[in-house]
């Protein structure tokens, strides 16, 4: 008798359930796509193509460097992502109860959009930061590079060495960036919902799958141009003399329209879209399972599968750990008698260097 009664949910759990289902989908969709982000920051900084990239990767520093910054990474999606699409369905809810229950207009769900990715990118920011910094490291030189071990030693470095503000560098183009992705993202994922539902009738799986699809799409060309501009002032460095390369985000939109146009601020879309669609099916589709555990619903067959591909790629990823270090340690072993050479032509180069 009690099997047929829906769950009743408390008000503090009705309160904090759209954060908590944000922030865990978030950080799902990260563990999947993290490989795909880093090749799409290392191609806004220059190394080249995106199989340039991968082969380089590869090559140079092994299959976990496709992890590098996964920590700073789950942090952000715990803290900008769970503001974020917590805040999107807290004022959704509260523009559909003053709508007497109607469903909204495409803009004002375009405006809670907007709001919800800046108050998330403003909660987001400081782990964002450590994100970049850690994916761009190894391009840097042997000297440049700062080291990070993991997100909250990078939180505390830039603390240590900059001061508290500086978790905020670059915060005005991450906002600009959140509002526009979380505007071609959240709306268009609505209003494909009702298209592909009501109007179309499609099954569940199938409007679910597909809105996210056309969400990524117009999340991806939104904000690209932000998140180009985003990246080069987080991850700028000062030259010898003490300045900066660009003075502050229009400083970077101007020098970078006048040297490559307005086609510039696209570089590497493709990757980015690549990285940016999945990420959002994932994260929305894990939404809504989780919405659908939480309020005794029926989730589609797809869970199944989605754990299982979780446990996978832990176990992949895991598997390639080992014998990245078990071929590291070989190599230390092969390469230790160079050792004296290259040290020798250490002080060298960095004397001619200076």
């Amino acid at each position: 008798m009690a099997e047929g009664k829906p769950k009743i949910q408390s008000g503090v759990w009705r309160t904090i359930k759209p954060f908590v289902n944000g922030g865990a989908s978030g950080m799902l969709a990260t563990c999947v796509i993290q490989p795909i982000d880093m090749v799409k920051v290392r191609i806004q900084l220059g190394q080249g193509s995106a199989v340039q990239v991968t082969k380089n990767m590869l090559a140079n520093e092994g299959f976990g460097s496709f992890y590098k910054g996964l920590s700073a990474g789950l942090l952000r999606q715990a803290t900008y992502t769970t503001a974020r699409l917590g805040s999107f369905r807290v004022l959704t809810n509260k523009a559909v109860e003053a709508n007497d229950g109607k469903p909204l207009p495409l803009l004002q769900k375009a405006a809670i959009g907007l709001t919800a990715g800046a108050i998330g990118a403003s909660v987001g920011s400081p782990a964002d930061l450590a994100l970049i910094r850690m994916q761009a490291d190894a391009t840097l030189p042997a000297a440049q590079r700062r080291n990070y071990k993991n997100a909250f030693h990078a939180l505390y470095r830039i603390i240590a060495d900059e001061g508290v503000l500086a978790l905020w560098k670059g915060a005005g183009p991450t906002v600009v960036r959140a509002m526009s992705l979380n505007m071609g993202m959240l709306a268009s994922y609505d209003q494909s919902i009702e298209l592909f539902r009501d109007s179309l009738g499609f099954g569940e799986v199938s409007t679910v799958l597909g809105a996210s699809a056309v969400s990524g799409f117009f999340a991806s060309a939104c904000s690209l141009p932000f998140d180009y501009v985003k990246t080069q002032i987080q991850k700028m460095q000062p030259d010898a003399t003490g300045k900066y390369p660009y003075t502050g985000s229009l400083d970077c939109v101007m020098k970078t329209l006048k040297s490559g146009g307005p086609f510039k601020f696209y570089t590497g879309f493709p990757v980015y879209c690549v990285r940016i669609a999945p990420h959002v099916m994932v994260k929305l589709y894990d939404v809504d399972i989780l919405e659908s555990n939480s309020e005794g619903r029926t989730g589609s067959g797809l869970i199944e599968i989605r754990i299982i591909g979780n446990v996978i790629c832990t176990k992949g990823i895991n598997l390639w750990r080992d014998y990245e270090r078990k071929a590291a340690a070989t190599n230390r072993a092969e390469t230790a008698p160079q050792t004296p050479a290259k040290m020798v032509n250490g002080p060298d180069a960095a004397a001619s260097n200076s």
